[in-house]
């Protein structure tokens, strides 16, 4: 009965002495240091700390007191260190990266705590009020805060900073991670990938969905890290390495886990791209995933950089004052970028089709992105050409032909009969009429010179072909075609020679040749043009 005497009085002088002591919040740092106080020790007054919000927002004095309480918890759960030195002690101090507010942020990392100037005092804001239940069911989720109440009160007997208590709690942490981590790793790379084998997605799920189970399993790992966390009560300065750690690797196991997933997303839209004839989507394909990953890595660094404490908004000043300069010295990224969406528009060519340009370049195109369009030579060597020298440059498109050109000279002897040439001719003619990929209403056979060694045949004529592999083939069997005409009407190809004539040897006939005289000639041409003319 004694010693309870004693502890309730005990208690009254020390509620005696928190209510009587003044309460000055004339300055953020006077306002945090008498009601706040030092977060790494036991200086906390619920009590006096009350007075940071206005009686006028909420006018319970034990709606003050649980909303203080809850806010204090939180803070200390997720680590945040609050430096007095740090604290402005100004009466009107102005955030100029905030509209010249009368605001003090206490932690970049919970924006939505902040002092604000009400008249002469520095209060906590109606934003603050309104966010403190969230902000402290989020620390303390599915009202697992009671657990506090059953773990051990603070301790004289401590080892190296912690409490013995927790260095088993730590130990069963770690634990259920590996567990958590180990499961996630079996339902994906187990039953998952057991389900798309079954379904015969052997290749999604060893190429796409089994990279995703790590970084995913990390991924809930850290987030019931983060959870439990508060729950351990750990010195403030590891509290807060440890809370903005795991804070970071969230979003960035994450961004990991969404950068590979990505590729699923893209493999999907290449299975429809493939069920249709054009190959202008299959050039999207490959520029819809890119820009897929690029916002996922753009979204994914800004959670990562606010996690670890970095404030965004001074970041986009620096990045805006430099914006002038990193255009300058990146004019030629962005010329290639708007090069490959004139491309995109204009289709000047597509995947798979042969294309040449004024500067030499020549191959099929394999894949067009966002800087560069990658080409391959006859050679099998790659081409990296960027996009804006591209889309300015003259572009020959072999790949929108409707036909293809087989033009070629057909050399036959000096010696071939005219009648057998004639029938040579007729049989070239049937050639083209008889393959089944030649254009039939276009094409030309003729005796077209007479050359130095041969008599020369035109032989011009169109494939439909769809690449040049199928032009090859058929220029093969036409080729065989003629070659087995010659040698079936007896007809000579001609190659260069050269004959060596003695038109005068001793005890030999001449052999220089005798012309006819004039108008024995003439008769002849006129009994052959008049024979010509019955026969046509």
């Amino acid at each position: 009965m004694y010693m309870k005497t004693c502890s309730i009085l005990f208690l009254v002088l020390i509620s005696w002495s928190v209510a009587g002591q003044p309460v000055d919040l004339s300055t953020p740092r006077k306002a945090v240091a008498t009601c706040l106080g030092d977060l790494s020790d036991s200086s906390f007054h619920s009590s006096l700390a009350q007075n940071l919000i206005s009686a006028d927002m909420v006018k319970s004095g034990k709606r003050r007191e649980k909303l203080v309480d809850q806010l204090y918890r939180f803070l200390k759960g997720r680590g945040v260190q609050i430096n007095l030195e740090d604290i402005p002690d100004e009466a009107n101090f102005q955030d100029t990266l905030r509209q010249s507010r009368y605001i003090y942020i206490l932690s970049y990392r919970f924006p939505s705590v902040y002092l604000e100037k009400t008249g002469n005092q520095w209060l906590f804001s109606s934003e603050t009020v309104e966010a403190i239940p969230r902000l402290y069911s989020q620390a303390f989720p599915l009202g697992i805060d009671w657990l506090i109440n059953l773990l051990p009160k603070q301790s004289r007997r401590e080892f190296f900073g912690l409490q013995l208590w927790q260095y088993p709690a730590i130990l069963l942490l770690i634990t259920f991670i590996f567990l958590i981590i180990r499961l996630l790793s079996w339902l994906i790379r187990g039953a998952f990938t057991k389900i798309l084998f079954r379904f015969g997605y052997q290749h999604l799920a060893l190429t796409y969905v089994r990279p995703i189970a790590r970084p995913l399993g990390l991924m809930i790992a850290m987030i019931i890290t983060n959870i439990v966390l508060p729950l351990l009560q750990l010195p403030l300065n590891l509290a807060h390495i440890l809370n903005i750690g795991v804070e970071a690797l969230i979003p960035l196991f994450g961004t990991i886990a969404a950068y590979r997933g990505m590729d699923i997303i893209a493999l999907y839209f290449k299975k429809l791209s493939d069920k249709t004839e054009s190959t202008l989507d299959d050039q999207l394909v490959p520029l819809f995933r890119k820009a897929l990953k690029t916002f996922v890595v753009a979204i994914g660094g800004i959670y990562v950089l606010q996690n670890l404490s970095i404030d965004i908004l001074p970041l986009l000043g620096v990045l805006s004052i430099g914006g002038l300069a990193f255009a300058l010295a990146a004019q030629d990224t962005v010329k290639n970028f708007f090069g490959s969406l004139m491309i995109f528009i204009d289709k000047p060519f597509q995947i798979g089709q042969w294309i040449s340009s004024v500067g030499g370049i020549e191959g099929t195109v394999e894949e067009v992105g966002l800087r560069s369009t990658r080409i391959r030579t006859f050679s099998n060597s790659v081409i990296y050409v960027p996009n804006g020298k591209l889309a300015d440059a003259t572009i020959n498109n072999y790949g929108l032909r409707n036909y293809r050109r087989f033009n070629t000279t057909i050399t036959i002897n000096y010696d071939t009969p005219p009648d057998l040439i004639e029938l040579f001719i007729d049989g070239l003619k049937k050639i083209i009429l008889e393959h089944p990929n030649s254009r039939k209403d276009f094409y030309h056979v003729y005796m077209n010179n007479l050359g130095a060694h041969s008599l020369d045949i035109l032989f011009y004529m169109f494939f439909e072909a769809e690449d040049w592999g199928h032009e090859l083939r058929y220029r093969h069997e036409v080729i065989m075609r003629i070659i087995r005409l010659a040698h079936t009407s007896g007809i000579q190809f001609a190659f260069p020679t050269q004959t060596l004539h003695v038109e005068d040897f001793p005890g030999q006939l001449s052999l220089a040749p005798k012309y006819a005289e004039k108008e024995k000639v003439i008769k002849e041409m006129e009994r052959f043009f008049n024979s010509s003319d019955k026969d046509d």
